[in-house]
């Protein structure tokens, strides 16, 4: 959009437009070859200031109230991008309540507010790349405090390996009432579930870093849902006054209903947090120089934990439930430790087969999250 004005003023209050740039720089590239995206797009019009942040994986856009005063051509709107750390500090450390913005032809910009005053340059939006256009023509809508949960309680198993990308993210899989969302990462596997009243079927990867923030901008305790809108190549979370939207991970998702044991010979009922302190405790003589499988041996009425590394050795006990064959079993402790903290049950249920099949944790009742492990090899 080209512009052609002598000025421009607007004012914003402070508070507003502090949550609005924190919001949107989460999705400003730290580094990009295209400088525009290290800054945060803002576009006038009227009455509402519109902010963009987009690196070309994931965006951000929400909206501010303001009040304008219309250049010479008598058309209050504009747009500019605005170094984003510059932005943000500027705003935040600004003595008012509300602040004022004027930008002229040549896209110099005061910003003041009671005796400060700043005069920084902006930066013309027409380098700005385009972003992806979007039909809001299939969605579904979720309970903000159900995707909170849903996304905290499995992104632990995202892969952080790039070799397949498609597993950097999660799969939405919605289909005949149930909704799952699945991560996996080769040696463990998530599955956060939920029933769902969409009357449609949807099938997509979303990355991770955009669920993370989604996460970070649902809100527990509100009324309204959070509408996601997805079409062949994109997919926009509409929460709260802000729009996130993201590019789909493309390529074939692992068959994850396969992964899944059906049955088992050993189910151990334990005390999540009690089982969780045990393992911290042994985490302290291990680390990445010291790498070591953590042994956990189930009987008795009870799960002994020992580990030995370099810098010493470890053991302790947990009470626990055994129903089945008694068995001993070697974990990665990071990996089983992950699992038992996304557990939001007092309780959990412990499935296994062989000392080297898959260990399935679920929770004492229904089927809200399903977490499957990779056990490790004991030597000796």
């Amino acid at each position: 959009m080209s512009m052609s004005y002598n000025f421009i003023k607007f004012t914003c209050k402070k508070e507003d437009i502090c949550s609005a740039i924190s919001n949107v720089s989460k999705a400003v590239s730290q580094k990009s070859p295209i400088a525009a995206l290290e800054g945060i797009k803002v576009r006038l019009e009227e009455n509402s200031l519109e902010l963009t942040g987009y690196d070309l994986e994931i965006g951000i856009i929400t909206s501010v109230e303001c009040t304008s005063e219309c250049g010479s051509d008598g058309e209050c709107r504009g747009e500019w991008i605005l170094n984003s750390r510059l932005f943000s500090e500027i705003t935040r450390r600004m003595p008012s309540e509300y602040i004022n913005y004027e930008i002229d032809e040549n896209l110099n910009m005061k910003i003041f507010g009671g005796q400060a005053e700043y005069q920084i340059s902006a930066i013309s939006a027409q380098e700005y790349p385009a972003i992806p256009e979007f039909e809001n023509d299939r969605g579904v809508s979720v309970s903000q405090t159900v995707l909170k949960s849903m996304i905290d309680q499995s992104n632990y198993a995202v892969s952080l390996n790039d070799s397949k990308p498609v597993l950097t993210g999660e799969l939405f899989d919605i289909e005949n009432g149930s909704f799952n969302m699945v991560a996996v990462d080769g040696f463990r596997l998530a599955i956060r579930h939920e029933k769902q009243s969409s009357q449609e079927n949807f099938y997509f990867v979303v990355p991770s870093k955009a669920l993370l923030e989604a996460s970070r901008l649902l809100k527990d305790d509100a009324e309204k849902e959070c509408e996601i809108f997805v079409n062949t190549k994109h997919v926009v979370f509409s929460v709260n006054g802000c729009r996130i939207f993201a590019r789909l991970l493309e390529g074939d998702f692992v068959k994850y209903k396969n992964s899944i044991p059906n049955t088992f010979k050993t189910e151990i009922t334990v005390n999540t947090r009690e089982l969780i302190h045990c393992l911290e405790r042994c985490s302290l003589i291990l680390s990445e120089k010291n790498k070591a499988p953590v042994k956990c041996c189930f009987e008795n009425d009870q799960i002994r934990v020992s580990c030995r590394t370099a810098v010493g050795s470890f053991d302790d006990a947990v009470p626990a439930q055994i129903n089945g064959e008694n068995i001993v079993i070697g974990f990665n402790n990071k990996f089983l430790l992950d699992s038992l903290r996304a557990a939001d049950s007092d309780l959990v249920k412990i499935q296994m087969n062989e000392p080297n099949k898959a260990v399935k944790i679920i929770p004492p009742d229904g089927d809200s999250f399903t977490f499957i492990i990779m056990p490790i090899q004991i030597r000796g």
